[in-house]
């Protein structure tokens, strides 16, 4: 019997004679029977796109729904209806606010996503967080503070939603990381 080469992992496949061929590739887990190939037909740029060709739609299996509706939640709310900033789209340009965002979003170092919508968040500012009001927690494996104040926050706003997340400043996640390596040793 020849030995087949596996077309997704191309490993070669040697059968065994009292078994028969598998229906997976023993490496990789890939179905071998079921090896499915897509053809696109490219059109002339002069052909006129009919558009018919493409009016199906995907429909998921009942399994493939549960998964996303487990996944992403119910399909009744999607990321359109948690963009707050489209309610205000009939009195200001919102086109030329999304030009604007992008315009800063491209000069950001760090661009964190909205854990909200998943939309791009804005640098704001910083907040300086000193003594009063805050609580340090003292980690007993380190003998100290997990975060000892003064400290600076940067404020993120979300164009989308108008959420607001705050991570640590650089210069204070030096001196965390430092402090965790200094009491270790």
């Amino acid at each position: 019997m020849e030995p087949t080469v596996c077309p997704w992992c191309q490993s070669e496949i040697v059968w065994d004679e009292e078994i028969g061929p598998e229906d997976t590739c023993p490496h990789c887990a890939n179905e071998l029977k079921g090896y499915r190939t897509l053809n696109i037909a490219l059109q002339d740029e002069d052909a006129e796109d009919d558009g018919e060709e493409y009016e199906e739609a995907y429909e998921p299996s009942d399994e493939e729904a549960g998964d996303l509706h487990r996944i992403w939640g119910s399909d009744h709310e999607s990321l359109s209806s948690l963009r707050t900033v489209d309610k205000y789209g009939e009195n200001h340009d919102l086109f030329a606010f999304e030009e604007t965002v992008e315009g800063i979003l491209d000069q950001q170092e760090e661009v964190p996503e909205c854990l909200h919508c998943r939309e791009y968040m804005l640098h704001a500012g910083t907040q300086r967080v000193s003594g009063e009001g805050f609580q340090p927690v003292h980690a007993p494996l380190i003998q100290a503070p997990i975060l000892q104040p003064p400290y600076d926050l940067n404020v993120y706003v979300c164009p989308g939603c108008f959420h607001v997340q705050y991570n640590l400043a650089e210069n204070d996640r030096l001196r965390m990381i430092k402090s965790f390596i200094h009491k270790k040793e």
